[in-house]
């Protein structure tokens, strides 16, 4: 059996015991009731005997008013949060130590916080009320008045025209914002009409006291705060032009002007022309408001003022004198600035006596101009004498002494300096490893001589200063000794005036090519060959040499044939009677003669050849390429290709299986993979697609030796050949077989 009883929390946490309930007024603290002799601590809510509630005991419902599913599920931290509702209201406050006032009405906001339930009572701040304002209550949930003070305000407490009461102070609400209406709308509240206002009658008598009252100095007041805040740092700026001619060494003068729409005042700079003997002022005018006529004579200090003052009495009543405003300004002298609508192209301004010819303006005035006055006409007016003709420089003659590059550096500056190599190229094009950056073309003497015409010789190009070297082969049985044949250096184009002012042409990388004529010192040579190293260079930088340009060979080989595609398509099948498709280089070269007239020169023959070019049987097919990769892997030990082909897919950004060859070499060379850079870059080529996109995917899968293994070839020994070593000898494998079907649907489309 369980007996109810009521304890009393004390101060210091010692719980007595008081009557029975039912006999003894119901307290409102903690509940303890006994079960089965042991104290225990009870809800509030917890009925009496027979589930009846105790004296003055309220039970709370247990179920919302509103049905389930209506609404969010939701907490209200989360649903309300920043939701505030807001009411206009007021209180009143006696006022016993005063005779001019006995009470005082005090207009406040009171703020419901809908997350929480809390309310915050803030009262505006008046100027010059004498009391603390501000925050009243502050945020936190307020318990009802007694005897409900277990209760705290819920938004159900508030409406329009209704009183509430926090801690002893009645506030009355008289009005609420449209959020709130809103809101008690939708919970159903019925709102009450918005009540009166009712003003303080001592804030009203004070009020009706100042406005009788009249200012001893009634100043005029100047605002100009609301120009400055809407124009601050705008600024119209025109092109001008001062004629000075008429005066004693007079002449035009340029000058910019600047208008301050913040506070209508100009400033004009003037520019100084170079080596114009005037000195570098800061500013022609200092800003400051312009007149817009120059007055005959200056104004006394005093004379051009804001206000006017009287003095009233004068001298009368002893040294003092009395002063007001004169609301007539008697005597004031008026003056008119400039502004912004008497600025305009064309028009001429008074700068103190100055004519100034307004010409052009820039984007942001004409902007401005088009928005606030509609103009549309910003044509401007010439006004910048033409520049003088540039006086050209005239050299002496190159006298014989020395290099011309020398002898001119002695015409530039007083004290002469050595000339300047272009040291950028020299980086850029000197050896670097397996670049070798020297271009080196087979050459025959041009003569009638027969010793000499069987002579063969090697010309260098070296590209990083541009200086050229020619070696003779060695030949058994001709009397002449091989060697050095010329020293390194740049070659002057034959036909050049040796004396004269301009530096000489020398022959440069693009004057060099297979078929070409060169003189160097007398000596006519005739290129008929290159190198690979020349010919891939070449092609690489075809926009730099047009005899290795596929594409302007092209067009060209197009405007040469085009009248006569027809026959040319049946010399070609006439050519290749097997349907083969492929003619022998031969063939082929002397077919491009026949049909352009010799119009093409031999290099652009041959990179034609190249470039369709068959095949060659020799040449080492990717699943060599992929047994030596994995014959290099395996002695390594290398095995995370898991990780590398993860690192391939996190790089492709767009998940299409397909990275550049940059990028893949970049990644393969962080995993440091012990492959030799032209064999990555070989491989890496192997399986790019048309656009230089590489599937990494399948790459990977070949460099996996684990699970793809390629059967091994066996080695075939060729000997190294250096590119110092080359003899001038053609190469040992030459373009042998063309496929000519691809030239003719380049050149003339695709065939009938």
């Amino acid at each position: 059996m369980c007996q109810n009883w009521c304890y009393s929390v004390e101060p210091f946490g010692i719980n007595q015991p008081f009557l029975p309930l039912g006999k003894e007024k119901f307290h409102k603290s903690q509940h303890w009731g006994y079960c089965n002799k042991i104290a225990m601590l009870v809800a509030e809510d917890k009925p009496g005997i027979g589930g009846e509630p105790l004296h003055g005991q309220k039970l709370k419902p247990k179920y919302s008013v509103f049905p389930r599913g209506v609404g969010s599920d939701a907490p209200s931290w989360v649903a309300f949060d920043k939701q505030v509702l807001s009411f206009d209201a007021y209180f009143d406050e006696e006022v016993p130590e005063k005779n001019q006032e006995l009470y005082r009405i005090r207009h406040c906001k009171i703020y419901f916080y809908l997350e929480d339930d809390t309310i915050q009572v803030v009262e505006p701040q008046v100027k010059n009320s004498g009391i603390p304002q501000g925050t009243i209550v502050r945020r936190h949930r307020i318990p009802l008045p007694p005897p409900n003070e277990d209760q705290f305000y819920t938004v159900d407490y508030f409406n329009i025209n209704t009183e509430v009461i926090f801690y002893a102070r009645r506030y009355k609400i008289v009005d609420c914002d449209q959020f709130t209406k809103f809101f008690l709308r939708k919970l159903g509240v019925r709102l009450n009409p918005p009540a009166y206002h009712p003003e303080d009658p001592y804030t009203r008598g004070r009020q009706k006291i100042a406005d009788s009252m009249k200012p001893l100095r009634p100043y005029e007041r100047f605002d100009t705060l609301r120009q400055f805040l809407e124009y601050d740092g705008h600024v119209l700026r025109f092109y001008c032009m001062w004629d000075d001619t008429e005066s004693t060494f007079g002449d035009p003068r340029e000058l910019i002007l600047h208008y301050f729409l913040a506070d209508d005042t100009i400033e004009i700079k003037e520019v100084i022309p170079v080596n114009s003997g005037r000195d570098a002022v800061p500013l022609f005018l200092n800003r400051k408001k312009l007149p817009k006529y120059a007055p005959a004579g200056l104004y006394q200090p005093g004379a051009i003022t804001d206000r006017t003052v009287l003095n009233v009495f004068g001298g009368l009543v002893g040294n003092k004198g009395r002063y007001i405003l004169d609301n007539r300004k008697t005597g004031t002298v008026h003056q008119e600035f400039y502004k912004d609508s008497d600025l305009t192209i064309g028009a001429v301004i008074n700068v103190w006596g100055r004519r100034v010819k307004l010409c052009d303006c820039d984007e942001f005035t004409k902007e401005y101009y088009m928005t606030k006055y509609g103009i549309k006409d910003f044509t401007p007016i010439p006004f910048k004498a033409p520049p003088p003709s540039k006086i050209e420089k005239k050299f002496p003659p190159y006298t014989g002494f020395g290099s011309e590059e020398d002898s001119l550096c002695s015409c530039l500056s007083l004290l002469p300096q050595p000339p300047q190599k272009d040291f950028k190229k020299f980086m850029e094009k000197d050896r670097k490893g397996l670049e070798s950056n020297l271009l080196r073309f087979l050459a025959k003497c041009i003569t009638d001589n027969p010793i000499d015409k069987d002579r063969q010789f090697i010309i260098s190009y070296f590209l990083s200063d541009d200086t050229i070297s020619v070696f003779e082969t060695p030949q058994r049985n001709t009397g002449i000794l091989g060697g050095k044949f010329l020293e390194r250096s740049r070659i002057k184009k034959p036909g050049q005036e040796l004396f004269k002012s301009e530096i000489s042409e020398y022959f440069k990388a693009q004057d060099l090519f297979v078929g070409a004529k060169v003189c160097f010192h007398g000596h006519n040579f005739l290129l008929v060959d290159a190198d690979e190293y020349a010919f891939n260079y070449m092609e690489k930088h075809a926009d730099e040499f047009p005899m290795a340009n596929i594409s302007l060979i092209l067009n060209k080989l197009k405007a040469i044939g085009e009248p006569s595609s027809r026959e040319i398509k049946q010399i070609f099948a006439a050519t290749d009677p097997d349907h083969t498709k492929i003619i022998e280089y031969n063939p082929f070269r002397n077919l491009m003669v026949n049909i352009t007239g010799g119009k093409l020169s031999e290099h652009e023959i041959m990179t034609i050849g190249r470039h369709y070019s068959e095949q060659n049987e020799f040449e080492m097919d990717i699943n060599f390429l992929l047994a030596v990769a994995q014959e290099q892997l395996k002695k390594n030990s290398v095995e995370n290709f898991g990780q590398l082909s993860a690192t391939f897919v996190y790089n492709d950004r767009e998940k299409c299986g397909l990275l550049s060859h940059e990028k893949c070499r970049t990644i393969c060379k962080s995993f440091r993979l012990p492959l030799a850079d032209d064999l990555l870059r070989a491989l890496l080529t192997m399986f790019e697609d048309g656009k230089e996109q590489v599937d990494y995917k399948k790459f990977v899968n070949g460099l996996n030796w684990r699970e793809n293994p390629v059967p091994t070839f066996q080695t075939i020994k060729v000997p190294i050949k250096y590119e110092d070593d080359w003899s001038g000898q053609p190469p040992s494998l030459p373009v042998k077989r063309i496929k000519y079907l691809p030239l003719i649907q380049d050149v003339f489309g695709t065939e009938e």
